[in-house]
């Protein structure tokens, strides 16, 4: 066993025994006392050197694996994910084009342009513990035996009910399989319907741990390029070998913000009847809209069932919730379900119960709602700051939706570079570049706002342009 995990217990203290446990392995990887591919103690071992619960390493393990740091490999055990090691965590020196501006540290705060984070100062505290404490009084014994492999039934029907109004989206609650993030439920599903060296359609440029997730189950990852109308579904069919899977973000491409078009969804949707493909609906941001009508859901085009749609609560509510689900076709269920019962024995009961309360309750709604006007609000400040300190330096793209802006740079020169000297003074913009996987068509940065208040939008505009040197 690492000693990194088990030379020194956890203590009793104000941080929770699973953020300890989290904490120490994320730093165990940092600092190479963990390797990759190194295999981690299964948990009941790692629980009874330590002397906690059982849960409590499940919680922090599942946490790792949702975020990129830990593979799950099933029976084979849990492992640190080769492509994190090689990819991220490696010396500024070696980073190559990985992604470059995330940290190994978690911090405190969110740092100011970070992607992938909700408006954390606006999530509703004093509501979240009136709930949790009602639930926690209400959770029965039986509660506190295994959870549900496919998730909590309440949960389920709420977000079946929550689709079908908001996003248009067909389904019964049977069909929804509860997860802890997109990136595991992508390679929940993976699991299911592809065998090694299958093709997969992957949006050029793309989500790097969505990446990752398919490599891990060895699918043959296929580039489509994007444009202005998302994916080119028309080059895919004319130039790529065929797939059996494609994964995609209809709403708002995870890098360039664009929605795809509505007669592109309809090309990959007869595609996929046509060839008995499956897709991957990757409901990025999708909830976040702030310009004329949004088009709906790829899944409510579906009339072959062909659309696997994947959510999460990561950007809507909070990444810690460590909570999201897929929408499976009704053939399917029993085989997901099997499969992830393989995996895991499933998400904490308190924290599906909560979320459940906070759906049904209508309190998710008007969370939404709040968050779209807080948004475009921060969206504006800062598009208007980044314009102010730049001038025509800086061209930014601002589409109708989502949670960051794109900069170009007129002679900014490598992205990558200017990302790491972000880092260096305490911003984190991600460089487009690092989200291709073949060679780079595109260079910018991708700035997160939501957690930039609408007064330090100037202040951090000029820190910007301070840290890389305009």
């Amino acid at each position: 066993m690492p000693r990194a995990l088990s030379d020194r217990p956890l203590t009793r203290s104000a941080m929770p025994l699973q953020e300890q446990l989290y904490q120490r392995i994320r730093t165990a990887i940092a600092s190479r006392q963990l390797f990759a591919g190194e295999r981690l103690p299964a948990a009941r071992t790692l629980a009874s050197d330590l002397g906690v619960a059982r849960g409590t390493v499940d919680t922090a393990y599942a946490r790792l694996i949702g975020e990129g740091y830990l593979l799950s490999r099933g029976p084979a055990g849990t492992v640190v994910s080769p492509d994190l090691q090689a990819g991220i965590l490696r010396s500024p020196a070696t980073r190559g084009r990985r992604p470059t501006a995330r940290v190994p540290q978690t911090p405190q705060e969110p740092l100011p342009f970070q992607l992938g984070l909700p408006a954390l100062d606006a999530f509703p505290r004093a509501l979240w513990a009136r709930l949790t404490a009602r639930a926690a009084k209400r959770l029965s014994g039986g509660a506190l035996a295994y959870p549900d492999t496919a998730g909590l039934a309440d949960l389920r029907e709420a977000i079946a009910t929550y689709l079908a109004v908001s996003r248009g989206v067909p389904c019964r609650a049977e069909q929804v399989i509860v997860t802890s993030s997109y990136q595991a439920g992508l390679s929940l599903i993976a699991r299911v319907l592809l065998q090694p060296g299958d093709g997969v359609w992957f949006e050029e440029p793309g989500y790097f741990l969505a990446r990752s997730a398919l490599k891990a189950v060895a699918a043959r990852l296929l580039p489509v390029p994007v444009d202005e109308q998302g994916m080119n579904v028309e080059f895919a069919r004319t130039h790529l070998p065929p797939a059996r899977l494609a994964v995609v973000t209809p709403a708002h491409h995870s890098a360039f913000g664009v929605a795809l078009a509505l007669a592109r969804r309809q090309k990959l949707l007869a595609w996929a009847a046509e060839t008995d493909a499956w897709i991957v609906e990757d409901d990025y941001d999708g909830e976040f809209h702030y310009v004329g009508r949004k088009l709906p859901a790829l899944k409510s085009l579906d009339l072959a069932d062909r659309v696997i749609y994947a959510g999460s609560f990561s950007k809507t509510l909070s990444p810690s919730l460590c909570l999201g689900y897929l929408v499976v076709p009704e053939r399917l269920v029993e085989q997901t379900v099997e499969t992830k019962l393989a995996l895991t024995k499933g998400e904490a009961v308190l924290g599906q119960r909560v979320v459940a309360d906070f759906i049904a309750e209508g309190h998710f709604g008007r969370h939404l709602k709040r968050m779209r006007g807080l948004y475009a609000t921060r969206r504006e400040a800062l598009a208007i700051a980044l314009s102010d300190t730049f001038g025509d330096r800086l061209r930014m793209t601002v589409q109708p939706g989502g949670m960051h802006l794109l900069a170009r740079f007129a002679d900014g020169g490598n992205d990558v570079e200017l990302a790491r000297r972000a880092v260096r003074h305490g911003l984190m913009p991600n460089a487009l570049s690092s989200q291709y996987m073949e060679r780079t068509r595109d260079y910018g940065l991708m700035l997160g706002f939501t957690n930039i208040a609408e007064e330090q939008a100037l202040t951090k505009a000029k820190a910007l342009a301070n840290a890389i040197g305009f």
